[in-house]
């Protein structure tokens, strides 16, 4: 099956290079259809989506009970910014909140806006609870993270392209090595304030820590009244086979970053959310967004996280990742070096002698796979968490034909 281009979509890529900034660097295709897993091209070739807009597809593209209530929500009311409020807020936050188990939640929009609200927060609750002198405060994050691209952020990166000539940066950040325990107890000081981290690394390469870490970083954080921050916006609400990666080693943080699938595939909503004694230090006027839990937001949020409850989609992550993992490690293949991941967060490792990751996934354009690399080395496989054991089997083929020869 090979997808071939036509001059459609060549014009419109010469008009996209025209007047796009040049800082992506996408497969040449152009999608302009979705339906579940499956997505149409301009010239009318169907794909299997193998990245879900990473991981913010969860439920799919375009699933009915999200369109529904978006379109339901459309009719009414879309926006009120937090200077009133909405009927739409409360219901979906109450949602949330007992779906992950705290006390409170605070909505942003973009995912890296909740980590921006999450370092707030435990600033704020390191001054005036723990009791760090002013502009003391410290927070340790890991090599090779990825939180998102604002200045503070990128600031605390340990990839040199995402901080490059962005200078100069936020200080009060430590970086320790990824999945490492004793080097996270040797940082940790008076001043630590918290630990952000992803129990499961995806955009640097799908690396999953050590069994244990993420356990282990929870007896040291409470041990030194640090708050542990997880950021679950790739890794949640059923990416990885556990409605969150933490709850694989049972571990419940203070604060839990979460957005991608929370607006299924429909809107960005994001949300960090603790308990009160974090939350409650913020006060009027200390954070906001005017778009932060929009009615129409508020709408499709709620309608999100109904289909991955009702629909069991961690259970189903869990069951088809463990036999796509399978299936992918019994490939016969001259370039694989290592398959990772938890659930339906599968990075394939390329081996350095056979080039990059990029012709591999541009070998399954041609096939009807869309997928992307990551780290150079990795392609990277996360699928809609609705896909059936027939569709990844359809997959898995192309997969093999692509990685054998």
């Amino acid at each position: 099956m090979n997808h071939n281009t036509t001059s459609k979509t060549a014009s419109l890529l010469a008009e996209i290079n025209q007047y796009s900034a040049h800082n992506y660097h996408p497969l040449p295709v152009i999608i302009e259809k979705g339906e579940g897993v499956w997505v149409w091209d301009v010239d009318g070739n169907r794909y299997m989506d193998m990245l879900s807009a990473y991981s913010a597809l969860n439920q799919g593209h375009r699933h009915p009970v999200i369109l529904a209530a978006a379109r339901a929500q459309l009719d009414k009311l879309t926006l009120t910014s937090r200077a009133f409020h909405n009927d739409q807020m409360g219901p979906f936050l109450k949602t949330l909140c007992e779906a992950t188990g705290f006390e409170r939640a605070l909505p942003m929009n973009t995912g890296m806006e909740a980590v921006e609200t999450a370092i707030k927060m435990v600033r704020k609750w390191g001054y005036t609870i723990k009791g760090v002198p002013d502009n003391q405060a410290e927070i340790i994050v890991c090599e090779n993270n990825f939180h998102g691209r604002t200045t503070t952020i990128a600031g605390f990166s340990s990839e040199a392209q995402y901080r490059d000539g962005f200078g100069p940066f936020t200080p009060g950040f430590k970086c320790i090595p990824y999945g490492d325990a004793e080097a996270l107890a040797a940082a940790i000081n008076k001043n630590t304030v918290g630990f952000l981290v992803e129990p499961l690394q995806g955009e640097g390469g799908v690396v999953v820590p050590p069994d244990g870490f993420i356990s282990k970083a929870r007896e040291l954080c409470s041990q030194h009244s640090v708050a542990l921050m997880a950021d679950e916006i790739q890794t949640g609400l059923g990416r990885t086979g556990r409605l969150f990666c933490c709850d694989w080693e049972k571990v419940r943080p203070d604060v839990l970053i979460v957005g991608k699938a929370l607006g299924g595939g429909v809107y960005p909503i994001s949300a960090a959310i603790a308990d009160a004694e974090l939350m409650d230090v913020f006060t009027p006027g200390d954070h906001g967004s005017t778009f932060g839990g929009n009615p129409l937001a508020a709408a499709i949020g709620r309608a999100a996280l109904s289909v991955i409850l009702d629909e069991k989609l961690p259970e189903r992550s869990d069951q088809l990742g463990t036999w796509f993992i399978d299936k992918l490690r019994a490939i016969d293949s001259p370039h694989i070096e290592e398959i990772r991941g938890k659930g339906l967060m599968i990075g394939v490792v390329i081996k350095e002698s056979s080039g990059k990751a990029r012709p591999f996934c541009e070998a399954l354009q041609k096939k009807g796979i869309l997928a992307k690399e990551t780290h150079h080395q990795v392609i990277r496989f996360a699928p809609p968490l609705t896909i059936t054991q027939t569709e990844l089997a359809f997959a898995l083929e192309q997969i093999q034909q692509v990685l054998s020869t």
